[in-house]
């Protein structure tokens, strides 16, 4: 039985706007800061709360730790809430996307260190090969910077359009140089492109918002990011001045262990990929 909180958009989104995101709540030093309750760490439901899970219902009690796992539906709301305190910690999201929302939002978030890798992939309802898309067809990207750039690279790098020479991850449709099949890109929320493949020719969809919609990446799509070189990894991550804190210390040992890696590729069979270690610079 699952013991997660569901947390909505509207209810935190309203919390978050009511708290802010000032400069003078980034020094998580003041103060000697509490560690012996539990650790709450936000995360998206599908994989990263299913791993958490099982790190919580299969290796934490043992490892002295208590872990409670709190799901939020969207890529922003974990970020403040870890940058406000109302959780210790988060896993959803990847080194480029990170570096970009602390930038726009004057957040302290840190990485601490990678887990897992779940490959972008082209879908859709309507063709069942890259060759098939015809010309002028629809294609819909996530419209976050981050995760719009990778998406356009994966067109890319499968010969569907050319970027600018150095925007691999800053492109948008404006850094398209060619163009043959002459697609029209539709920006969308990430969470939504699942719901949009009957509405387009194609989509670019994150990883876990694909496994979410029964999609299996590693059989459905029509093109999937490789892992090697990869900068995506998402990894744990915490407001700075806590990478310290001995539960999210242990929690980080825990993720990266031998029962984890063997987790993921049971469970996910290629959908999501083990990617340990310490997270890009």
């Amino acid at each position: 039985m699952r013991k997660n909180t569901t947390v909505t958009a509207a209810v935190l989104a309203a919390a978050a706007l009511s708290l802010g995101l000032t400069a003078c709540g980034s020094d998580s030093t003041a103060g000697a800061k509490d560690t012996s309750g539990p650790l709450v760490v936000a995360a998206s439901p599908t994989p990263h709360a299913q791993i958490l899970d099982y790190v919580r219902d299969h290796l934490a009690k043992k490892a002295g730790l208590d872990l409670q796992v709190k799901e939020f539906s969207d890529y922003v709301l974990p970020n403040t809430a870890t940058e406000q305190g109302e959780v210790g910690a988060n896993f959803f999201q990847h080194k480029p996307y990170l570096d970009d929302f602390n930038k726009k939002n004057g957040t302290h978030i840190v990485p601490v260190v990678n887990v897992e890798l779940e490959p972008l992939g082209l879908y859709s309802h309507k063709i069942t090969s890259i060759g098939a898309l015809k010309d002028g067809a629809s294609v819909a990207v996530p419209n976050d910077t981050t995760n719009e750039a990778r998406a356009l690279k994966l067109l890319a790098d499968n010969g569907l359009i050319t970027l600018k020479a150095g925007t691999d991850q800053t492109a948008t449709p404006a850094d398209v140089t060619a163009n043959p099949k002459h697609l029209k890109f539709k920006e969308l929320e990430a969470a939504q492109l699942p719901r949009s493949l009957d509405d387009v020719d194609a989509g670019v969809i994150n990883g876990n918002y694909a496994i979410q919609a029964d999609l299996s990446p590693a059989k459905d799509a029509l093109a999937l990011e490789k892992a090697d070189g990869n900068p995506y990894a998402n990894f744990l991550a915490v407001k700075k001045g806590d990478e310290n804190d001995p539960r999210v210390k242990k929690l980080a040992e825990l993720l990266n262990s031998p029962e984890v890696k063997q987790y993921i590729e049971t469970t996910f069979k290629g959908s999501v990929i083990p990617a340990f270690g310490a997270p890009a610079a």
